[in-house]
């Protein structure tokens, strides 16, 4: 009777022994498996987003007339308006429909698109900010504590200083800001001359020879 009750109890042992070594094996499988959170990279850049579009049209006058309803469409805005060249900024998520729209309203003779990163100053000026800032906090407390007044203008020097360099600072920050965010687009204006009565010939004469040389 002993030695079965022994037998039991060692079978049990066994049985639950394999038990934990299983689970054990599933727990640290897990583990292995399980993905590790890794801290996505910040690939945003800034950039500058302008345009150049040259456009022939009877009436470059009519074309101008239209801009202030055009850039409003887009939450944008005239910047110049002039017999030759016209300037307008909108959003730059819009750019490629604003291009679009002066398409519609002559003859496109060239037409560019140009972007500036300025990345690299971007960063540059919110490092700077920030330490002109940090070190304005310093010079504060340490005129809370000036002990006499050559101490404390010595300070109010210091933070005049910081406080000229934090306003270009931010200055710039801004104006790069506002350009990211708004694109320049400067239109060329051509006036389409008509041709006179003795014009014609020598464009019929001009047709005719491309015709015999140059073909699509």
């Amino acid at each position: 009777m002993k030695n079965m009750l022994l037998s039991a109890a060692v079978l049990l042992c066994l049985a639950s022994c394999g038990t934990h070594t299983s689970y054990s094996a599933r727990y640290l499988s897990d583990l292995r498996s399980a993905p590790t959170a890794e801290p996505a990279a910040d690939k945003s850049r800034v950039v500058l987003y302008n345009a150049s579009i040259t456009l022939l049209l009877k009436e470059p006058d009519s074309l101008n007339k239209k801009l202030p309803l055009l850039t409003k469409k887009y939450d944008g805005y005239v910047m110049t308006v002039g017999d030759e060249l016209s300037t307008i900024r909108v959003p730059a998520a819009q750019l490629s429909n604003v291009l679009q729209d002066l398409s519609a309203m002559g003859k496109v003779t060239a037409r560019s698109l140009s972007g500036q990163d300025v990345t690299d100053d971007y960063t540059d000026y919110t490092i700077r900010l920030d330490n002109a800032e940090k070190a304005r906090q310093r010079y504060l407390q340490l005129l809370e504590k000036a002990e006499n007044v050559e101490a404390a203008v010595k300070v109010e020097k210091e933070l005049e200083r910081l406080n000229s360099e934090i306003d270009l600072l931010k200055g710039r920050l801004a104006r790069f800001d506002h350009l990211a965010a708004f694109s320049t687009v400067t239109i060329h204006l051509e006036k389409k001359h008509k041709i006179g009565l003795l014009g014609y010939p020598f464009v019929g004469l001009y047709k005719g020879i491309k015709w015999l040389f140059v073909r699509d």
